[in-house]
């Protein structure tokens, strides 16, 4: 038992240090990636009418798990959200994502994960230096297709809607008790200077170069909200 754990802390420390490797400017490349994908299948996609609605969409391109007894899951990505009279996007803010399982579980995976935060009290959640997804935010597994014809009470009452992607399958996946925070290294290569979340979110930073990408797929797909 001993080992197995010692062996799932090796491996996700080697996970991290992968992480670490990769730079902000191509974690948003792949952001981007992960969002034209998923989009380009609409029949296996997100609903577009969630996407309209949304107040800010969160990506974790090749969010990370540690295996053996113990499970553990470490990823970095990007949130970014409407402008003001929701037309066009703001820079985006740097995030880690966080949690922990316990069960058998053998072998790494790498999974790509989707949230859209559907109202601006899921925003402002965001803003702080932690939250427990579940807990401080409402989430819920986000239906597949062209629209969200599931109008269930926890499709519509929560605050957080999540996907995930893993070997080319695409389906909502709770996210239960992960935690998110902001990545302020990786907001510094972005901007220049360590910030939160908070401090990008309220400030007239410009969208650096990276993220234009990024911004042209959630432009394709979802202009404006509606309703």
């Amino acid at each position: 038992m001993k080992k197995s754990m010692l062996l799932s802390i090796s491996l996700l420390a080697g996970t991290v240090g992968l992480q670490a490797a990769e730079t902000a400017q191509e974690r948003l490349h792949d952001a981007a990636e992960v969002l034209r994908e998923i989009m380009s299948t609409p029949d296996r996609g997100i609903p577009q009418d969630l996407l309209h609605r949304a107040a800010c969409v969160a990506i974790v391109p090749g969010m990370k798990k540690g295996a053996f007894i113990v499970g553990a899951e470490y990823g970095k990505g990007f949130v970014i959200c409407r402008q003001e009279h929701e037309m066009g996007w703001r820079a985006p803010a740097a995030i880690r994502v966080e949690g922990g399982s316990f069960g058998f579980q053998i072998g790494g995976e790498s999974t790509d994960v989707v949230m859209l935060i559907m109202n601006e009290r899921g925003m402002h959640e965001l803003e702080k230096d932690k939250i427990t997804l579940g807990g401080d935010a409402s989430i819920a597994a986000g239906p597949v297709g062209r629209t969200a014809a599931a109008d269930t009470d926890a499709l519509m009452n929560a605050e957080i809607l999540s996907w995930s992607r893993n070997k080319g399958i695409f389906a909502g996946i709770s996210l239960n008790g992960a935690t998110l925070r902001p990545d302020r290294d990786d907001n510094r290569q972005l901007y220049g200077q360590s910030m939160g979340t908070r401090e990008v979110f309220d400030s007239t930073i410009q969208v650096p170069e990276a993220a234009r990408p990024l911004i042209q797929e959630l432009d394709r797909y979802s202009m404006r909200r509606q309703g």
